[in-house]
């Protein structure tokens, strides 16, 4: 398999906690460190807080659908697609790559893969 998966900092897959007030109620949401630093380059985009960003994707969620359900799941989804518009808007250009891969076609997988440095 291709070290861009197998050689990932363990620090970006590391689990972060966060207390964040959710509807007027404060809990908490376990993230790991990449999707907590996707989300807060959202906010920075959005002229937001993580938390403010958070709360807001929440409350749209819940006017839209009548409820929440797999919030936390809806936001590693979120991050997703968020870098697969950015990635389409920036003409498939990615921000860095790792090192090249050592199994063979793998700079065709490189092309085609966004990683957040």
């Amino acid at each position: 398999m291709c070290s861009i998966y197998s050689h990932t900092d363990p620090i970006m897959y590391e689990c972060r906690s966060r207390s964040v007030r959710i509807a007027k109620v404060v809990t908490s949401i376990k993230l790991e460190n990449m999707f907590w630093e996707v989300l807060a380059e959202l906010a920075r985009r959005d002229g937001t807080t993580t938390n403010q960003l958070i709360a807001t994707l929440y409350d749209e969620v819940y006017a839209y659908r009548g409820e929440a359900t797999n919030f936390t799941s809806f936001l590693r989804v979120t991050c997703m697609r968020y870098q697969a518009v950015r990635y389409v808007n920036t003409g498939g250009v990615p921000k860095t790559l790792e090192p090249a891969c050592t199994v063979q076609g793998a700079s065709a997988i490189q092309n085609k893969i966004a990683l957040v440095g």
